[in-house]
């Protein structure tokens, strides 16, 4: 039988580097062979490929159906990125084909659609997977199966009009504990732009003024969310990737980052364009006041695969500023960081609170909107002016008798 004489069963993908697996993006050829090494003479029916991507999510949620009654609700949703077949071995009159013991290669080679993809991921609720299958069908035997997945990720270039726009914005709350006033808290933040790359230094500009009566600490976190989306319903998961804590700012004192550093640790990119499963990133400065909630403001990020380029854009200046001598930055940086900490201490159970009754109040609306929320940072615009043309004559003389007089003549 074959299933003695089948050593080998695989899929190989062609490779421009060895060991190295292969990454593609929409309107990429795939191709590789399928390998099949034989230790005698064997008797195949045929060797079929199916080419296949899906976007799935799914997830349970418990329902109350009175006192005593409760049941368990499903969630779930897919989208179909990829779905192509491809016969490599089979007989044109349908008889069986015997192939001699030794090695055999069969190459595929097939083109993903020319449509924007959507980035491979995995997340606690969804996956975004691609993957190449083989069938091997014999005569009187089952059907053997291989199956291999292939990365897809599909570029996010940062240097476009709307990434390279700075993020600015302002807040402000009172300290309150119970009946009690202890002064206001603000914080101002910006960003130079709103795109970035992973492993990128984000310079945060920030200012923090404490006209309370108790000591407060400024904090900065990259924060990462996943939502997904089936039936009317969201579930998202948040987690902080990234921490950045200052100094303690004591009462009635300012205190001011000037272009504090935050890492982008190696996260996946972001996914905007899926209608069941998005990743977005932001930048939160919050302000941990003891005895009350958090002061916070939220600027937007976009993960992107393409870095900044040197020059060529209109903001290449200001980051100029921080590639020429990155030492300081390093310096500020540990080779190995401690671990950021969860989100559940980063956010208050009010803010918590807050956002679950905001999530539950969308779940009967339209979804078409979820990533059409008004910013609630400010976005500022800097305009860069050419300097003034030098010339040697002064183009506003003053008369002689109105120049002021020596006045020792």
């Amino acid at each position: 039988m074959i299933f003695d004489k089948l050593k080998k069963f695989d899929i190989v993908f062609d490779s421009p580097e060895v060991d190295c697996p292969p990454v593609y993006s929409s309107g990429d050829v795939v191709s590789g062979r399928v390998v099949l090494e034989l230790s005698g003479e064997s008797r195949v029916d045929s060797l079929k490929l199916h080419a296949e991507g899906f976007a799935k999510v799914h997830w349970t949620e418990s329902r109350s159906a009175g006192s005593s009654t409760a049941y368990t609700q499903n969630y779930g949703d897919e989208v179909e990125y990829l779905n192509r077949r491809e016969v490599l071995l089979q007989a044109d009159n349908g008889e069986v084909t015997v192939l001699p013991a030794g090695k055999h290669e069969f190459p595929f080679s097939f083109q993903l659609p020319e449509e924007t993809l959507v980035t491979s991921f995995e997340g606690k609720h969804g996956s975004i997977r691609y993957w190449v299958k083989v069938k091997l069908h014999r005569p009187w035997a089952t059907v053997r199966k291989i199956k291999k997945e292939f990365t897809v990720i599909e570029p996010i270039d940062i240097n476009t009009p709307a990434l390279l726009a700075p993020q600015a914005g302002t807040k402000d709350k009172m300290a309150r504990a119970w009946y009690r006033s202890f002064g206001q808290v603000s914080v101002t933040a910006k960003i130079d732009r709103k795109g970035y790359t992973p492993g990128e230094v984000i310079p945060v500009f920030a200012e923090f003024d404490n006209s309370t009566s108790r000591s407060v600490v400024p904090k900065a976190f990259i924060i990462q969310t996943q939502t997904f989306i089936a039936r009317g319903t969201m579930k998202q998961k948040r987690s902080v990737v990234a921490t950045l804590c200052g100094d303690i700012v004591g009462a009635k004192r300012r205190e001011t980052w000037h272009g504090r550093a935050i890492k982008i640790p190696p996260v996946g990119p972001s996914i905007l364009q899926c209608r069941i499963i998005k990743v977005e990133y932001m930048l939160k400065v919050c302000v941990d006041v003891p005895g009350t909630s958090k002061l916070c403001l939220e600027l937007p990020l976009v993960i992107g695969t393409i870095p900044l380029h040197p020059f060529g854009s209109r903001t290449s200046s200001v980051s100029s500023q921080y590639s020429v001598n990155l030492e300081w930055l390093r310096m500020a940086i540990p080779e190995q960081p401690e671990p950021p900490p969860d989100y559940s201490s980063v956010v208050t159970e009010e803010e918590a609170e807050q956002r679950h009754n905001a999530v539950a109040s969308q779940q009967a609306e339209d979804l078409s909107g979820i990533l059409e929320r008004p910013l609630m940072a400010f976005v500022q615009e800097f305009r860069f002016r050419p300097p003034p043309m030098y010339s040697e004559i002064d183009p506003n003389p003053q008369p002689i008798n109105m120049r002021p007089r020596c006045m020792t003549c």
